[in-house]
């Protein structure tokens, strides 16, 4: 077999020399150069770096952390690092699900476990609730603590029954309480001292949906006998004719609630009483209330100068458009038609979700109504809100709105038609339709 370098073949005698056996000495010959690459550049050796293994979790198997001869593998000896990463995983990566298992035989290392989306919905939801609950909360009590319950309706004596639903009688009174001088000159109130009522309402929230009826302040009525407020002294009636208006004037919101229910038969469940300057700042609050006025009029005592058609009214117009009386043929009748359509715009503009849900709105309104808001004893806020969309149903289709049915008068006093009354009592408390048609 040829096994040279140069391939030569024949005697190696021939070539290195002759051995022990040749008694001349060998002679020098040259050997076949072969050829060599450069042996490349020589780079320091810096020994591999041993990665830190983290701690394994149960069922790790360690036999290949040293090369294997421990637990009899088979791995290099002991000592031994070749600096070959056998596939361990650090972290989760960017897919990771609570772990990856290496390219090579080692155990099952946990990693960062994914996000729980569902739970954390969840939580953000919870807290969502615990929050609006909260401000809810703090909201109601907020407001609550700013009513005037200062009307004593336990101090009205000789009431009628209930009936179906809930009656509240709404005033507007002429107070200029905490209205300052320019305030008073601007909205025209003028500077009287005391105050009287400007306007009258019944509300009735019952079966077949809200009621408004407005009591005309020149109504013929009689004072019955009454329990003063403050004196708690019984005074006795006489049969006297008045005018409505002066019932307040002579004994308050108490003795206006005994003459309402004596001369109507109808139980009066809340009392609600705004001022002048109440008024005004609520409208303002709200940006305004848009009113479709179908004719164009003027009122100097009231400071009215309204166009026809649809406009915006601030607080100052709209104390204007529900005082002026002296502008229609029908006086305080036409009056209080005006009063009843601002009323339900005013409701039906504020309960709304723009108002409701915006607190730079909200707050403001409320604090501009209840500021100046007087109530009776028993009254929640609760009901006070249910007084306000009963209100706005009057104008939503659910409702009726009406004078207080008129047979004449006497002088200047309007008289009730007595027999319509009665009717109109009658359905209210039974939870009928009302069929009775005002003036």
């Amino acid at each position: 077999m040829n096994d040279w370098p140069d391939r030569r073949t024949g005697d190696r005698s021939e070539r290195y020399g002759r051995g022990s056996a040749d008694p001349q000495p060998e002679g020098a010959r040259s050997m076949p150069h072969i050829q060599r690459r450069p042996a490349p550049p020589q780079r320091p050796q810096v020994p591999p770096r041993r990665p830190q293994v983290p701690p394994q979790s149960p069922g790790y198997d360690d036999r290949y952390q040293d090369g294997g001869h421990q637990g009899g593998g088979y791995g290099p000896e002991p000592g031994y690092d070749s600096g070959y990463n056998t596939g361990q995983v650090y972290g989760s990566g960017s897919g990771g699900s609570g772990g990856r298992r290496g390219g090579g035989d080692g155990g099952y290392v946990q990693g960062r476990p994914a996000p729980d989306w569902r739970r954390r919905i969840k939580l953000g939801a919870l807290t969502l609730v615990v929050v609006v609950l909260a401000v809810s909360v703090s909201t109601y009590f907020w407001a609550d603590s700013k009513l005037k319950r200062e009307v004593d309706l336990s101090k009205v004596i000789e009431r009628p029954e209930s009936g179906d639903g809930t009656n509240y009688l709404i005033v507007g009174s002429d107070s200029r309480e905490g209205m300052s001088a320019e305030e008073k000159k601007r909205l025209r109130t003028g500077s009287a001292e005391g105050k009287r009522t400007d306007s009258m309402m019944i509300l009735h929230d019952g079966s077949n949906g809200p009621t408004l009826i407005s009591l005309p302040r020149d109504s013929n009525v009689e004072i019955p006998t009454f329990k003063g407020s403050e004196s708690g002294k019984m005074f006795q009636g006489t049969g006297r004719q008045v005018k409505l208006n002066a019932a307040y004037a002579e004994d308050g919101p108490e003795l206006l609630v005994r003459t309402v229910e004596f001369n109507t038969g109808l139980r009066i469940d809340h009392y609600v009483e705004i001022g002048f300057g109440g008024f005004a700042k609520i409208v303002d609050a709200i940006g305004g209330v848009e009113l479709d006025i179908p004719k164009a009029f003027k009122d100097k005592k009231s400071g009215a100068d309204f166009q026809a058609g649809k406009q915006t009214l601030n607080g100052e117009q709209s104390l204007a458009f529900v005082r002026t009386r002296y502008a229609f043929a029908g006086s305080d009748l036409d009056r209080t038609k005006n009063q009843q359509k601002f009323l339900a715009a005013l409701a039906s503009q504020t309960a709304t979700p723009s108002t409701i849900l915006n607190p730079f709105k909200l707050y403001p309104t409320m604090g501009a109504g209840l500021d100046t808001l007087i109530v009776d004893k028993d009254m929640s806020l609760w009901s006070l809100g249910n007084m306000f969309f009963a209100m706005k149903g009057v104008t939503g289709g659910e409702g009726t709105s009406m004078n207080m049915p008129i047979s004449g008068s006497i002088g200047s006093n309007l008289v009730w038609d007595k027999a319509k009354v009665k009717q109109l009592v009658q359905q209210l408390n039974d939870g009928e339709k009302v069929t009775v048609k005002g003036n």
